[in-house]
Parts: structure tokens; C-alpha cells; sequence
């Protein structure tokens, strides 16, 4: 009975630390701002020096030079003066499981993923905690919007767009229940993990479980073709895949995969399409351009796969792929994922080491991506028109040694950039600086 007791006192404990919230969200914004003389990156390629952006209500309604345009006195209630600085506008990380799992140890706080292998009808989005104190750890480095997206089976569900300022997931949506993602199957069957890698064999069973997925699109063609007393709610919510409501976003990195999911998505009809992970997409360039098929490279501070590869194979394969007009956004899943997911900045700026220039790479985390994910007439880019989703930084945002913000807004509202770490960070300078 005591050791009962115990682990009762630790799980309450441990319960406790995974909801404490984090900032407290910030208020509609009530006054218009005015940002002035910073370097304005819009987003599209374009920067203007010395600029002058001003929003109300949320929306952008002022992208100029600041040396050109004539403001009346009082045309903005506040004025931000951001000379020496620079305006971005909000990075967004897709193909994330930020607010499904609080800590991987913890398995009342992990909800990525579903039993079963068929499960297009999971909707991550009501498994989305706002106020995951994960996070606030990602706003600081720029990151103000994600995809939140389901995990595990072959077809893992459909994901949601949100803003990363918000009360409740209804709250935080961008764009609800963008796209449904599958685990395309693999030509290759590997043994061992990651520390004790094993055999590299064939998958003797692949094309048989490409015309397993094939058959359950199909059978959701027929239900959805005829009239049924009956409603089946997982076959149901397939049908934005084919009247192309829905992007089919498929986990793909072998060559073969790539050219056999363009291929699997034409026989089922499916409208739009997108590769994730990608890692041998370069080879495929040719066809993902011609079909219109963007792609979310994987994590590309990683090792090369193959033990003939360039070693910089995954820094320079964003470049690769955009000279072959292929369209390119950056995503970041794999080992401690929630927890590197503020490092999309940096991954970035590594694309811009290996070839593409600073421009370039910033529309990989940012309209590059929104038009990936459909929301590119709402946000991405630095335009009149748009939400007011952007963010002040004191240097190059791409670069780990000067991305440090002095202001984030989304939607126009200021958000506080605070977090448990900055919390430590100025409690012990001040331990520190007292002796």
C-alpha cells in the first residue's frame, strides 16, 4: 500500500508538469503598429532596407521603402523603431507533432498516433494542446505557425494548420484538416536501430501492400460514388482527396517509393500531392516537376543514407531540387522532433551554406511552405492583405549566433517571447552578477 501511495504522489507529480501552462496568450490587438527602418525580408525573394510596416486589426495594410512614403501624423497608434533590425515574417513547421506529446515518457501526455493501419479519419487537431509548455520553446527562434499532423499505421489521419498563441485548438486554427498523410510502403526492409545498424534486405511483400492501400482508396471511391443508408465515417473522410479539398501528403525517401506514389496518386485520382522526407528526391526532380508535386525535405542536419552519397547530400539537396523548379519547404521530424523543431531557422540557413542564397532559403520556411500547405494566400509572406504573423529580429534570423527577436506578432497580436529557459537564464545572471 505505501508503494502505492508513492507512485500516486509521482504520477500526480509528473500530470502536474505536463499541463502547467504556458504564456498566457495575448489579447486582440487594439492598436495599430507601425514597424520603421528595419531590413524587411518579405518572404518572396524580395527585401527592401529601409522599410516601413504597419498593420491593423491583424491584417498587414503597409509594405513600403520608409525613405519614399509620406505618413500623416498619427496614421499609427505605435510606432516601433527598428533600425539595425530585421522583419521576417513567422516561419512555419510542418509535418509537426507539436502538442500530441508533452514528454515521450510520460504516455497519458504522447497522442500521436492511432491503432489500426487505416486511419484517415483521425483528426490530430482535437489531440492538439495549445498550451504545451514545448511550445513556447519554439516562438523565441521565429516559429509561429505549425502543421499538426497524426503519426504511425499506413494511413495516419489528416492534419491541421494553427497559430501558436492560442487558448484552445479552435482557437488556433489556420486551416482545419489540410491534408491526409500517409507512410507509402518501403522497397527495403531494415534491421538493427540506429546504434547497431543490422541487414538491408528487399520487401517481398511491397507491391502487394502498394494494392492494399490502392483497394482501400478504391473501396472509398465506390462509397462515396453511391448512395448507402449506412454512413462509414472512415471511408467518409477521404473524400477531400479526390474533389481536392485535401492534399495527399505521402512519406516517401527512396526513388522508387517517390516515382511509385506519383504514379499510386494518378490511378486513384487523387488532385494534389505532396512528398515528405524526400531524401532521394533529387533523382525524381524531373517528374515532381512536371506533376506539380512539391516536397518537404526531411531534417537535413543528418548523415548521408547511403554509403555512396555525397557527404553533403542532405545540405544540398534543397538546392537540387529548386534548380529543377521543384517547390521546396523544409520539415523537421525525427529523433526529439517536438523538442528541435526550434532549430527550423537553422536548418535553413544551412540550405543557404550549400547553395541557395539567403532569400531562397528563407522561402523554404516560409512561402514556400505556406503554398505547400495551401495557406499562401493568408500568410507566408509580407504582403498587404495577410495576417500580421511576423517577427523583429536583431540579425539574420538563419543564423543561430544573431536570431534573437525582440518582437513577435501573430495576427497582430504582440506575443510574449518568454520561456521557463529565459526564466532560468535571467534568474541566475542576477544570482551571478550579485557577487
Amino acid at each position: 500500500m505505501i508503494y502505492k501511495k508513492i507512485y500516486l504522489v509521482v504520477l500526480i507529480l509528473s500530470v502536474s508538469t505536463v499541463i502547467k501552462a504556458q504564456q498566457t496568450p495575448a489579447v486582440k490587438q487594439s492598436k495599430s503598429v507601425l514597424i520603421l527602418n528595419a531590413t524587411a525580408h518579405l518572404g518572396n525573394g524580395e527585401i527592401i532596407e529601409n522599410s516601413a510596416i504597419g498593420f491593423v486589426d491583424g491584417k498587414i495594410t503597409l509594405v513600403a521603402d520608409a525613405r519614399v512614403i509620406r505618413l500623416a501624423a498619427g496614421a499609427y497608434d505605435v510606432t516601433i523603431d527598428a533600425s539595425g533590425k530585421h522583419v521576417y515574417p513567422g516561419f512555419i513547421a510542418p509535418n509537426s507533432t507539436l502538442g500530441l506529446v508533452e514528454i515521450d515518457a510520460i504516455k497519458s501526455s504522447d497522442d500521436e498516433d492511432e491503432i489500426g493501419a487505416m486511419n484517415p479519419n483521425v483528426r490530430s487537431i482535437i489531440a492538439y494542446t495549445a498550451d504545451s509548455k514545448v511550445i513556447e520553446t519554439v516562438r523565441p527562434n521565429g516559429i509561429l505557425m505549425a502543421q499538426i499532423t497524426p503519426r504511425g499505421g499506413v494511413i495516419s489521419g489528416s492534419s491541421s494548420i494553427v497559430q501558436l498563441d492560442a487558448w484552445h485548438w479552435k482557437d488556433a486554427i489556420i486551416k482545419e484538416n489540410d491534408g491526409i498523410h500517409i507512410n507509402f510502403p518501403s522497397t527495403f526492409k531494415r534491421s538493427g536501430s540506429w546504434f547497431e545498424p543490422g541487414s538491408i534486405e528487399a520487401n517481398k511483400d511491397y507491391s502487394k501492400q502498394i494494392l492494399e492501400l490502392s483497394a482501400f482508396l478504391s473501396n472509398a471511391k465506390s462509397y462515396l460514388g453511391a448512395s448507402s443508408k449506412e454512413r462509414n465515417l472512415v471511408l467518409e473522410s477521404t473524400k477531400g482527396l479526390f474533389d481536392g479539398s485535401q492534399t495527399l501528403f505521402v512519406n516517401a525517401n527512396e526513388e522508387k517509393q517517390i516515382i511509385d506514389a506519383v504514379q499510386f496518386a494518378k490511378e486513384n485520382g487523387i488532385k494534389k500531392m505532396v512528398i515528405v522526407g524526400g531524401y532521394e528526391a533529387y533523382k525524381t526532380a524531373e517528374l515532381l516537376q512536371k506533376n506539380n508535386i512539391g516536397v518537404l525535405l526531411r531534417r537535413v542536419h543528418e548523415m548521408p543514407e547511403n554509403d555512396d552519397d555525397d557527404i553533403d547530400l542532405p545540405y544540398k539537396s534543397a538546392k537540387l531540387l529548386t534548380d529543377k523548379g521543384v517547390l521546396v519547404g523544409l520539415e523537421n521530424s525525427g529523433a526529439h522532433e517536438r523538442m528541435n523543431t526550434r532549430n527550423l531557422p537553422f536548418l535553413a540557413g544551412t540550405c543557404a551554406a550549400y547553395g541557395l542564397d539567403k532569400e531562397q532559403a528563407l522561402q523554404l520556411i516560409t512561402s514556400n511552405t505556406a503554398k505547400i500547405l495551401g495557406i499562401d494566400a493568408q500568410c507566408g509572406t509580407l504582403e498587404q492583405g495577410k495576417d500580421a504573423t511576423l517577427f523583429i529580429s536583431e540579425g539574420d534570423a538563419l543564423d543561430m549566433r544573431t536570431n534573437k527577436l525582440t518582437n513577435a506578432f501573430i495576427q497582430g497580436r504582440m506575443i510574449s517571447l518568454e520561456t521557463h529557459q529565459t526564466k532560468l537564464n535571467d534568474r541566475y545572471k542576477t544570482k551571478y552578477n550579485q557577487k
